[in-house]
């Protein structure tokens, strides 16, 4: 995937700094990712760089819902 590919699509997933586990979970979105045109890998592009170690990277699909919440829909 090319730089200017990338620019033109919106994101296909959403980075995320999570801390807890289960209900408890605080998720904070940190960044976007976009699929490879191979579909082997990802590009990721991160905003905000976590500076607590006690808590992992997660790397989810984007929904239509997640979208609309981020002001992104439409």
């Amino acid at each position: 995937m090319t730089a200017k590919s990338k620019s033109s699509q919106k994101p296909t997933h959403g980075v995320y700094h999570v801390r807890g586990e289960g209900k408890n979970a605080y998720w904070t979105q940190i960044g976007a990712a976009w699929l490879h045109d191979d579909k082997q890998g990802l590009n990721l592009n991160i905003d905000l760089m976590p500076v607590r170690a006690d808590g992992r990277l997660v790397i989810r699909i984007k929904t239509d819902k997640q979208e609309a919440a981020d002001g992104r829909a439409g």
